[in-house]
C-alpha cells in the first residue's frame, strides 16, 4: 500500500477519575495518535507511552520525536502490504516499542479495511465476545475502594484487579474478601516489592487471588522464578515480557504461570501474536492489559483479545469508566454479563470522531512519503 501521509497528533484528555498505582496518580492523559492515510483509506493507531518514563523507558515526548524523525519517514518510504512487515521496516530503531506499535497497528487497521474484514478476523481471532475485568487504582481509603468495587460488580465485570504496594495490600485484600469471598480477584504491584519482601508476599496466598502481577523488578525473570517456587498464587508477568523470546525464557525458568499482553509494550500486533502463540504452545494463559487508552487503542485491544488463548478477563472495559467523551463512535460498552461483543465492521470496528479529535489536538505534524516531500 502506498502511504500518502502520516499525521501525528497530541491530545489532552482528563480522566473521569484519577488512576493511582505504585508509580503515582494520573489525572490527565497526553494522548499521542497516529493517523496513516493510504489510497483513500485511513488507519489509526495510539501510542500508549505515559507522560513520564515510569512504566517503560518511553514517554509521550520521546515517542513523538522518534515517530516524527525516524519511524514515520521509514514507514512512509516503505509501502508495506501487510502489518507484519513493520518490524522489518523499523528494525534499525532499537526499543521504542510503544512508538512502533502506534504505526504498526494503524497499518493492520488499514489492511483490514482494504480486505473488507474486521481487524480481529484478520489477525486470526476466534472469539466473538471477550470477557472483561476492571483495574482499580489505589484509593484514598478502603471504604471508597469497596464502594467502587460494588459499582463495578453491579455493572457485570467478571474480574476485579487491585493495584497494590507496601502499605496498601493485606488489609485491603482482607476487607475485600470478607465482603466478596467468591469474586475473581487479582492484584498488580507494578514492581513495588523486592525479594526481601517474600515472607510478606507469601501472605497473599491466604486471599485466593487469581494472580499477583509483576511483584518484583520490571526487567526480571530470575528472582520472579525464585518467588514463584514459594508462592501458591500464580505470578503474572507484564513489564518483563517484550517479545516471544521473553516468553520462552520466563516459562523455561518457571518465572510465571500467566502473562499479560499489552500491544504497546511488545511493539504492536506482530509481536503480540507471537507472544500469544508462544504462551499457547506452553499452556500459559494470557490476558490483555490496559494503558488508559482512548477508544482507538481500546478497539485494538478488543481485536487482540479475540485470539484463542485470551482465556482470562482482561482490562478492556467500557469507555465511560475513563472518558466523559471517547474518541470513537459508538463508545465501548460492556454487557451486564461482563462481555464486549466483537463487531463485523471492517477494520478496527469503531468510527473515529475526527471532529472531536481535531478539537482536542494541541500539537500536530505531518510526515509525507519522500516523493511528496
Amino acid at each position: 500500500m502506498k502511504i500518502d501521509a502520516i499525521i501525528l497528533r497530541e491530545l489532552h484528555m482528563p480522566l473521569v477519575r484519577p488512576f493511582e498505582t505504585s508509580f503515582g496518580a494520573t489525572r490527565n492523559r497526553r494522548v499521542l495518535l497516529a493517523e496513516v492515510q493510504s489510497e483513500g483509506l485511513t488507519g489509526w493507531g495510539e501510542c500508549t507511552a505515559g507522560e513520564r518514563p515510569f512504566f517503560s523507558s518511553e514517554s509521550t515526548d520521546t515517542a513523538w520525536v522518534t515517530l516524527l524523525q525516524e519511524l514515520g519517514p521509514m514507514l512512509a518510504a516503505a509501502s508495506p502490504e501487510h502489518g507484519g512487515e513493520c518490524p522489518r521496516i523499523f528494525r534499525r530503531v532499537r526499543g521504542n516499542r510503544m512508538a512502533k506499535a502506534a504505526l504498526e497497528n494503524a497499518i493492520w487497521d488499514l489492511e483490514a479495511q482494504r480486505e473488507g474484514m474486521p481487524l480481529w478476523q484478520l489477525i486470526g481471532g476466534v472469539r466473538t465476545t471477550i470477557p472483561c475485568g476492571v483495574s482499580l487504582g489505589i484509593q484514598p481509603s478502603i471504604p471508597e475502594l469497596l464502594a467502587i468495587i460494588a459499582t463495578e460488580l453491579a455493572a457485570g465485570y467478571q474480574r476485579i484487579k487491585l493495584k497494590c504496594k507496601p502499605g496498601w495490600d493485606l488489609d485491603v485484600f482482607e476487607q475485600v474478601r470478607n465482603r466478596w469471598p467468591e469474586i475473581l480477584l487479582s492484584c498488580d504491584a507494578n514492581s513495588a516489592y523486592r525479594l526481601s519482601d517474600t515472607d510478606h508476599l507469601l501472605c497473599f496466598d491466604a486471599f485466593h487471588l487469581l494472580m499477583i502481577e509483576q511483584p518484583l523488578w520490571h526487567d526480571d525473570f530470575y528472582y520472579h522464578s525464585m518467588l514463584q517456587k514459594r508462592l501458591e498464587t500464580p505470578i503474572c508477568l507484564d513489564e518483563s515480557i517484550h517479545n516471544r523470546r521473553d516468553v520462552l525464557a520466563a516459562t523455561e525458568m518457571g518465572s510465571c504461570r500467566i502473562i499479560n499482553i499489552k500491544l504497546g509494550r511488545v511493539g504492536g500486533f506482530s509481536e503480540a501474536i507471537a507472544v500469544h502463540n508462544a504462551a499457547l504452545e506452553r499452556g500459559i494463559p494470557v490476558w490483555c492489559g490496559g494503558m488508559l487508552e482512548t477508544g482507538i487503542g481500546r478497539s485494538h485491544n478488543i481485536a487482540l483479545s479475540s485470539l484463542e488463548n485470551f482465556s482470562l478477563p482482561g482490562d478492556v472495559s467500557a469507555s465511560a469508566r475513563y472518558w466523559a467523551e471517547d474518541l470513537i463512535d459508538p463508545p465501548v460498552t460492556v454487557t451486564s454479563a461482563g462481555e464486549i461483543a466483537l463487531t463485523a465492521a471492517a477494520g478496527r470496528g469503531y468510527e473515529v470522531r475526527t471532529g472531536l479529535v481535531e478539537r482536542l489536538t494541541v500539537r500536530k505534524e505531518t510526515v509525507r512519503s519522500f516523493d511528496q516531500a
